[in-house]
Formats: structure tokens, C-alpha cells, sequence
């Protein structure tokens, strides 16, 4: 019965990392959750009504009883038990939006975000332009840059693929002539800041926080600043999840199917244990 029980409790925890994905499968840069669990350790069976059971304690090995010597029958499985559920991080495709404070990264690598609890990974780039003049997430979280905060001004504003940010005041009123600056005009254009791009050592391991958000862990190591093997940016895209429903679908009939075969042996068992007790014991 409790073997039974395990199993349904494990196919739970599975189909609630199922069910969050399938909920996310719009979101921007979400990634895919995967339940992975266990089995209790397995218990030895033995024959014991044989005649090699009677026979006497060995000289050789004097501590081994009777049971030591039977002969092994097989093993009996005990249940099973969640192991982790942790995160894969495989790159969802690219959407274009034609947004200029879309940004999306292709590569390993998270964007870094200033929020009251400290700094917070994501690969969420769908940003916009704060009260303050400031460069932040949907939350109005400020998105970091090598110097901090990232300003950044309406129809004036442009990020190349390696992350760093330029103005140039005489086109703000012309985003379209921004991106298409010839050589001598690309001279008026000043650098404000770099993206602050960072990387963890296991990734699986990073936290969800919600609002696209994550953190490190111990088992993920502390975060650390890319230099050389910056992921690309691509301005006006955002990443999509990397969710597959169809996958997701079929994942949740197994799990299903799994969880009535485990039902189906507490009820067996419950109905054993009826005629048991209510039948067999009267007599």
C-alpha cells in the first residue's frame, strides 16, 4: 500500500512541473521543468523453506546465519520517491517584434536585473523604458549594465550584437535612420554603457523566482561576468519558451496512466484486506 502510495505522490510532483510548462508556453524565455525521481533501495528475497537453511553455521564464516545462506529468489521494489526537479536551458526560438527595447539572447547567458532582494538573472528581454529614463524589465526592474542602470531614450537608442548600447541625439526623431548610419555619421554615435551578461557554472541548479526571474544557488555557483564568450543580442526579437506541447501532452497521459496503475494497487490491496479481515477472520 505505501509502495502504491509513493508512486502516486511522485506522479503528482510530475504532473505539476507538466502543468506549469504547458501554462507557459507563451511566456517569453521560459524554460522547460523536469520532475526526475528515484527508487527506494530494493529489498532481497530470499528461499527460506529449503534445506540449505538447516544446515549448520559455516567455519568459514561463522557471523552468517541461516538467512545469509538461503538462496536469493529476487528483489522486491519498495516504492520510489522525487529526486529534483530542475531546468533545461536550451534555447527557444527567435520572435521578431520590430520593438527596439526587445532584446534577445542567443547563447549561454542571462541578462542581469536590480530588484529590492538583490540582483536576479533572466533571459526575459522584453524591456521598456522607465519613468526615470531607465532601461527596465515589465516589474520595473532597472536592467544592469557594466556601469549600473541602463538609460536609454525613446526612437534613440540601439544595442548591437555584443551588447553594447548607443545614442545619437541626431536621430532621435528617426529610429529607422539610427539603425542605418553610414560610417561618417556612425562617428556622432556615443556608447553609453555594455550589457552586463553573466553565466553560472550549473545552470540546472539556478532558482525560480517568478517574473521570468531567477537566482543562484550553492549547487549553481555564484554568478560570474562574461567576457569572451558573450551570448549574441539581437535587438527588436525575444526569445520564445522552449517548451514542446505536443511533448508536454503526451508526458501527461503517461503520468495519468501511471497514477491509476498505482491507484489500482492500493485498491487491490484495500479489497484484500476487506475479505481479510470481514471473511476470513469470522471463521
Amino acid at each position: 500500500m505505501y509502495t502504491g502510495a509513493a508512486g502516486m505522490i511522485v506522479q503528482q510532483h510530475t504532473m505539476d512541473a507538466i502543468s506549469n510548462n504547458l501554462a507557459n508556453v507563451d511566456t517569453t524565455a521560459y524554460k522547460e521543468d523536469v520532475s526526475v525521481h528515484k527508487a527506494f533501495p530494493e529489498l532481497m528475497l530470499r528461499r527460506m523453506n529449503t534445506e540449505i537453511t538447516q544446515l549448520p553455521i559455516s567455519r568459514t564464516a561463522p557471523h552468517l546465519g541461516s538467512v545469509d545462506r538461503a538462496p536469493v529468489v529476487g528483489k522486491l521494489g519498495t516504492g520510489v520517491e522525487q529526486n529534483e526537479v530542475f531546468t533545461v536551458f536550451e534555447q527557444g526560438s527567435m520572435k521578431q517584434t520590430g520593438n527596439s527595447f526587445d532584446l534577445a539572447l542567443e547563447g549561454d547567458g542571462f541578462f542581469v536585473v536590480q530588484t529590492p532582494y538583490g540582483e536576479r538573472l533572466t533571459r526575459n528581454g522584453s524591456f521598456h523604458l522607465g519613468p526615470e529614463g531607465l532601461l527596465v524589465t515589465k516589474e520595473g526592474y532597472p536592467v544592469l549594465g557594466e556601469n549600473g542602470p541602463i538609460r536609454a531614450k525613446a526612437n534613440n537608442f540601439i544595442v548591437d550584437q555584443d551588447g553594447r548600447v548607443f545614442h545619437n541625439e541626431r536621430f532621435a526623431d528617426d529610429p529607422e535612420r539610427l539603425v542605418s548610419q553610414t560610417e561618417n555619421e556612425w562617428d556622432e554615435t556615443v556608447q553609453v554603457d555594455t550589457l552586463r551578461m553573466v553565466d553560472v557554472d550549473s545552470s540546472r541548479y539556478l532558482k525560480k523566482m517568478g517574473s521570468s526571474l531567477y537566482r543562484t544557488t550553492w549547487e549553481s555557483g555564484d554568478a560570474y561576468t562574461l567576457q569572451d564568450s558573450r551570448p549574441k543580442v539581437r535587438q527588436g526579437f525575444l526569445e520564445t519558451s522552449n517548451v514542446n506541447p505536443v511533448k508536454q501532452m503526451v508526458k501527461m497521459i503517461e503520468v495519468n496512466r501511471a497514477y491509476e496503475a498505482n491507484q489500482k494497487v492500493i485498491q487491490s490491496h484495500d479489497q484484500a484486506s476487506d475479505k481479510l479481515i470481514n471473511q476470513a477472520m469470522r471463521f
